[in-house]
């Protein structure tokens, strides 16, 4: 299975911490963010590796290069502009020809991939979503509808009077069939446009729900200090 990691993001909240960093560059226990994903993705022994670039990619290029020291092959696709997390994925039509694994960049986790994807090949349907219970903030993430055999019957992007807790984790894995619902060199993200669009088309989506996993985003810099005392505390290893 292949991989795309979505790094193209500025990271306007985490300023000034991101002037001349990308987030996804920003270091967590002395090492980049994004380091800990690929590093994930190895040890699940996915190692053809695609990752989006637009702020600041030649760090992200020089840090990283081809893969090699990371037990990794990597390919970079440079946006002239901001794509989305679902546009994206289109100007990689052409490496996307199985399924694959995506996961936002400045996400930290320790998700069992091995575990997702084998639910994803059991439910057989076209989108499996990492879902996690939002308790502090629901109001401010992508929450989702499951049934009682975890389809996804809704996607609410940052609902006023939210109906459910269950979020949005930033961890996909996607058949190549969704590439047809994306339009090219346009922007179109995962949770505004992608997944109501494939409910309407009523094609199938499932929510892998999370248990005693690690994920937490590093969007702010409260979340951000948290991972780094986390690590600290060895509240997670990774």
């Amino acid at each position: 299975m292949k991989a795309v990691l979505l790094a193209a993001g500025e990271g306007t909240r985490l300023k000034p911490l991101t002037d001349d960093t990308p987030k996804v560059m920003l270091l967590v226990g002395g090492k980049p963010v994004l380091e800990y994903n690929i590093n994930l993705l190895a040890k699940h022994n996915i190692k053809d590796i695609a990752i989006n670039l637009w702020y600041l990619p030649q760090k992200i290029k020089e840090y990283f290069k081809e893969g090699e020291n990371f037990g990794a092959n990597i390919i970079y696709s440079e946006e002239k502009s901001i794509l989305g997390t679902a546009g994206a994925l289109q100007r990689l039509s052409k490496f996307l020809n199985e399924p694959f694994v995506v996961i936002y960049g400045d996400v930290i986790n320790n998700i069992n991939l091995s575990d997702m994807i084998e639910f994803h090949k059991k439910k057989k349907g076209i989108a499996t979503i990492a879902l996690y219970e939002e308790k502090e903030n629901p109001r401010a993430k992508g929450l989702v509808k499951v049934d009682k055999t975890q389809k996804v019957l809704e996607f609410i992007e940052k609902p006023k009077n939210p109906k459910t807790n269950l979020a949005n984790g930033g961890v996909y894995i996607f058949e190549p069939g969704i590439l047809k619902f994306i339009p090219k060199e346009k922007y179109f993200d995962c949770g505004h446009d992608l997944f109501p669009l494939l409910l309407k088309k009523k094609k199938k989506i499932y929510g892998y729900l999370l248990n005693n996993e690690y994920l937490i985003d590093i969007g702010t810099v409260e979340k951000y200090n948290k991972v780094n005392e986390d690590i600290k505390t060895k509240k997670i290893i990774l």
